[in-house]
């Protein structure tokens, strides 16, 4: 069925460009009613294009040709019109079996505006490194930069919300606040695409603009488990249009982030009686189903407000978050989510340390450390373009 809704497709871009053709054609006083009739048509198409029915059931690599067909047919300005902001590759993407998180602070002195140029070359990075005519699912690389608050002000002024990340304490220890300029977020089934990435966007930054930077490959073990032995993300959505939903800024393509690093005390998750984890967790270890009977600091009541059985989430965001680590050094988790608004984070964090509500802290910080943590914002694709 694919081949047939493409054919469709190609047809009707043909059938656009036929239209514009004998517009173009027409008297010179008729050129105003030619315009208005064309763009019309290409918003039409361009709909047609973009909704949920034949574009949305094609291949990525389908959706991509058919991208360039309407582009070299439509006015650039037409179809810019004609369709919302789209977000970096990052952002909504299902996972792959590693991911890179590079966590990037620049000196005092760096030459913001000439990183923000790098940055915004980032798409064309990935092109080096996986050759795009060439690529498959199995070494294409979903990549995404995004930048924190005092960084972006400079470079492309103010976000839609503010997102700035606070020092947190709690009973059962520290959110530390750490900072940064730079973030990337890479995702590929080879690790080693991953590591030459990070190469290349280092070697790539303005000499001598880089005060410290910290380099991550997560992996996914036993199918999706934090080194818990717990299912990681069973919360997320399922579908792409509801992970837009939830992590996508409507008005700009942006997304907000948030990362954390926790190392995790693997000895007393590896001694301690499963019933007390799952307790902690507020789920069961096997499967992931929600306890229906837990602690109001279970890590589950947390995120949801109480501690009621299967009770309504009152915010929602887009887990990415997968293990590191090594046997002989830490391991843990490293933990990122995309939101369409920073006060969903907020909300969550809080609520881990007791902070302006009942003071209970989250059970998930007896077997976890959080060891750094900010929030950053992914521009959409043309925002991050006109840093260029």
């Amino acid at each position: 069925m694919a081949s047939l809704r493409t054919l469709t497709v190609v047809r009707t871009a043909g059938s656009l460009a036929r239209n514009l053709s004998r517009s173009a054609s027409t008297k010179a006083s008729s050129a105003n009613s030619a315009r208005s009739r064309a763009a019309l048509l290409a918003g039409s198409a361009a709909a047609g294009l973009t909704g949920y029915g034949i574009y949305k059931s094609l291949s990525r690599t389908t959706q991509d040709d058919i991208a360039a067909t309407v582009q070299a047919v439509v006015p650039s300005n037409t179809l810019a019109a004609a369709s919302p902001p789209k977000s970096q590759d990052s952002v909504w993407s299902p996972g792959k079996d590693h991911a890179v998180y590079l966590w990037i602070h620049l000196k005092p002195e760096a030459n913001l505006k000439e990183v923000a140029k790098v940055c915004s070359k980032l798409p064309k990075m990935v092109d080096t490194v996986v050759d795009p005519t060439m690529k498959d699912e199995d070494d294409e690389i979903l990549a995404g930069v995004g930048f924190g608050p005092n960084f972006y002000a400079q470079v492309a002024g103010k976000t839609k919300k503010s997102f700035v990340y606070p020092h947190r304490k709690g009973a059962l220890g520290d959110m530390p606040s750490s900072g940064g300029d730079v973030f990337i977020h890479a995702k590929s089934n080879q690790v080693s695409k991953l590591f030459e990435l990070s190469q290349l966007f280092l070697r790539s930054l303005p000499k001598d603009s880089v005060q410290s930077s910290e380099d991550i490959y997560s992996f996914v073990y036993q199918n999706g488990r934090d080194l818990s032995g717990f299912i990681d993300g069973t919360e997320n959505r399922a579908d792409d249009e509801g992970r837009q939903e939830v992590a996508v800024e409507k008005e700009t393509g942006g997304s907000y982030v948030i990362t954390q690093k926790w190392i995790h005390d693997l000895n007393l998750i590896n001694t301690e009686k499963p019933k007390n984890l799952e307790a902690w967790v507020g789920r069961e270890r096997g499967d992931s189903t929600e306890i229906s009977r837990k602690s109001i600091t279970s890590h589950v009541a947390r995120m949801t407000g109480g501690n009621g059985f299967q009770q309504p989430k009152p915010v929602e965001i887009v887990r990415q978050s997968m293990p590191f680590g090594s046997v002989s050094g830490e391991a843990g988790l490293f933990f990122i989510g995309y939101a369409a608004d920073p006060y969903n984070f907020e909300f969550m964090l809080d609520r881990m340390v007791g902070a302006g509500g009942d003071r209970h802290s989250d059970d998930v910080m007896r077997l976890s450390k959080n060891v750094k943590g900010t929030y950053w914002y992914f521009p959409g694709e043309q925002e991050l373009a006109k840093l260029a």
